[in-house]
């Protein structure tokens, strides 16, 4: 599924309002409690005014049931959209992009292959 260009996405507290708080009969306050933070930071994201953290998806996730995923590529999508017509998107031009012809010899597939690899070996899951 594209991102909308010609309006934003709904940032993540909009739908924590509308879709969760709203039908659960739920306060800022009550949320803030069982999830252990403060009223404040759960005003501030239904206000847009703050994003959803990874650890506050996580959070959200927990206390709805829902994937911390829902949160989280919410609050993606939103920063993509405002990062692609902010100060970033002027700068992004600037960027010339890796040339497509050269030989990769297994090309991106087998670079995140490595990666992984690498990634795991550093974190001592291989033996």
């Amino acid at each position: 599924m594209g991102m909308p260009t010609n309006r934003p996405p709904i940032h993540p507290g909009e739908i924590l309002l509308e879709e969760f708080m709203q039908p659960y009969g739920m306060t800022q306050t009550e949320i803030a409690r069982r999830i252990g933070v403060s009223r404040k930071h759960i005003s501030e994201i239904v206000n847009g005014k703050k994003g959803i953290s990874t650890d506050m998806g996580l959070r959200l996730s927990r206390l709805f049931g829902t994937s911390p995923e829902l949160w989280l590529n919410g609050q993606l999508a939103w920063d993509v959209w405002h990062a692609m017509r902010g100060e970033t998107a002027g700068k992004l031009d600037a960027i010339e992009r890796v040339a497509t012809s050269v030989n990769t010899e297994g090309g991106p597939a087998k670079w995140a292959r490595r990666g992984r690899v690498l990634t795991q070996a550093r974190l001592g899951l291989l033996r």
